[in-house]
């Protein structure tokens, strides 16, 4: 008999090497490895979804009728040596999994592996995409999915006269103290609490707030969510997704990217749910657009860069970046408002939205110049939504600029205007983002002045940037400016600011 191995982020039943079996016509293996959970500082959550989720999809399995072989073993090829060596099965088979190394794992132990089928552009069509093309702006890549796919298509034409409504979506946080939709939340269970048991006795560091039932560990539990999405919170997504809030932790984000990342969701079904929602009257076209292209232009996108540039891409450090991880990153003390409150939310969460990752946490971490390999490192273990194929083309190209514009068409820099402008962190923060020296300057505006001069050199010939470039030549002050960056730089170092 052959044996399907199912691996912990391919929790679908209707998706992958499984797919066309019934109980009985094959055994399923699935390993929990004491070694991943050892290997890295995770947030609870983080582990707790991991490893919860894929201990109620054997429940599920075996409910059905298959027969499950659940392990626990010391790394995940010991975890096969064992099965084999009690089964003897006839083959291994398992769906391609969305890790390198774990692909690699997989090929070293002579595993039959089938085509992921977790995306709706696989990796050999995207390189066909790919193939020729001097750039590969995501712009383009969403339009040739859309056009492929016909998702928000009529008659061959975008939906609503346009590809991309993403001026729309640009608005500051509101003003009119509106609410927002509560998140969904399960009550937690007797295998939860097993699971934390487990959690803290194989993982040798941990952080953060323990689990709350805010993460689904179910197919029905994300379905719950996705249903919430689409008909309380899609409709007001667009305007604001790029708002920061010190009173709302997702504002009308979807917060299902943990679901779709273990294979609780398919892209598709959740594109499907969007566009119907559109269709029906119940969403506006710039909410609809701005969403669907998160999903099949974004995430397939770094999906197909992962597998198109790895592994030499897990080196790329373009802008020679060398300074530690904040300290605040971690949990440490700091007079940033917008740096303690979206590390509050990690804490407390496992997961804070695009906007604060790209724009408050890799943009400090890119004009501080740190090392990319350690906040790859950080936010693959503190996000319940992490994976190594999201998290080296979001951190490494899109927010560090570590791959030299390969993936971004220029650095995600900016100064505290921004967030002034985005959030309302800055109220009553004790740094002025207007000032770039003295004591009570924001390190964001100080340090952006001081990344472009630090980085003209490599960044000169990007036709992006000359407006920046030109604007930080001006100033009359910049020495006095990269005075007061060497210091910033280095109390963030210490922990100090």
């Amino acid at each position: 008999m052959d044996t399907v191995w199912i691996l912990g982020d391919q929790l679908h039943r209707q998706v992958g090497a499984l797919r066309p079996h019934a109980p009985g016509e094959v055994r399923v293996l699935v390993v929990e490895s004491r070694a991943k959970f050892a290997s890295k500082r995770w947030h609870r959550q983080r582990a707790h979804l991991v490893l919860a989720s894929l201990r109620r999809f054997v429940l599920e399995l075996r409910a059905e009728g298959f027969e499950v072989d659940h392990r626990v073993a010391a790394s995940m090829s010991a975890g096969l040596a064992e099965h084999q060596a009690e089964f003897s099965p006839t083959r291994v088979v398992a769906m391609r999994p969305m890790s390198y190394d774990g692909e690699r794992m997989l090929e070293r132990n002579g595993v039959t592996m089938l085509p992921n089928e977790q995306f709706l552009c696989g990796p050999d069509r995207f390189a066909e995409w790919a193939a020729g093309r001097r750039t590969m702006r995501m712009e383009d890549f969403y339009r040739w999915q859309r056009t492929r796919t016909g998702v928000l298509m009529d008659d061959g034409e975008p939906a609503g006269g346009r590809w991309n409504f993403d001026a729309d979506n640009r608005e500051p946080p509101p003003t009119d103290g509106r609410s927002w939709p509560e998140a969904v939340r399960d009550p937690l269970d007797a295998l939860d609490a097993r699971v934390m048991v487990d959690v803290e006795r194989w993982c040798p560091e941990l952080f953060g707030a323990p689990p709350d039932g805010t993460w689904a560990t179910t197919r029905a539990g994300a379905l719950a969510r996705l249903d919430q999405f689409i008909d309380e919170v899609l409709p007001l997504f667009g305007p604001h997704e790029d708002a920061m809030l010190r009173s709302e932790w997702k504002l009308a984000h979807s917060a299902i990217s943990p679901a779709i990342n273990l294979g609780l969701l398919h892209p598709g079904e959740i594109i499907a749910a969007a566009e119907r929602a559109y269709r029906e009257g119940r969403v506006p076209i710039a909410s609809a657009e701005g969403f669907i292209r998160q999903i099949i232009g974004w995430r397939e996108y770094v999906w197909g860069l992962f597998n198109l540039w790895m592994p030499e891409y897990r080196e790329s450090n373009a802008l020679a970046a060398d300074q530690p991880l904040p300290p605040a990153f971690l949990g440490g003390a700091t007079e940033l408002a917008c740096v303690s409150h979206t590390i509050g939310g990690l804490e407390a969460r496992g997961w804070v939205h695009h906007i604060e990752r790209l724009m408050v946490l890799g943009n400090l971490g890119l004009t501080a110049g740190v090392r990319p390999d350690a906040m790859v490192e950080w936010m693959w273990a503190s996000f319940v939504d992490g994976a190594e194929w999201v998290m080296l083309p979001n951190v490494l190209g899109m927010a560090l600029y570590a791959d030299g514009g390969r993936m971004a068409t220029k650095p995600y820099a900016s100064g505290g205007a921004y967030i002034d402008r985005m959030s309302d962190h800055c109220r009553g923060c004790r740094f002025d983002p207007k000032k770039r020296t003295g004591t009570d300057a924001c390190p964001f505006t100080t340090l952006y002045w001081d990344f472009l001069a630090r980085n003209e050199a490599a960044l000169r010939g990007n036709n992006r940037m000359g407006n920046q470039l030109g604007s930080m030549r001006k100033l009359k002050d910049l020495d006095a400016v990269r005075e007061r960056a060497v210091e910033v730089r280095d109390r963030l170092a210490r922990g100090t600011i």
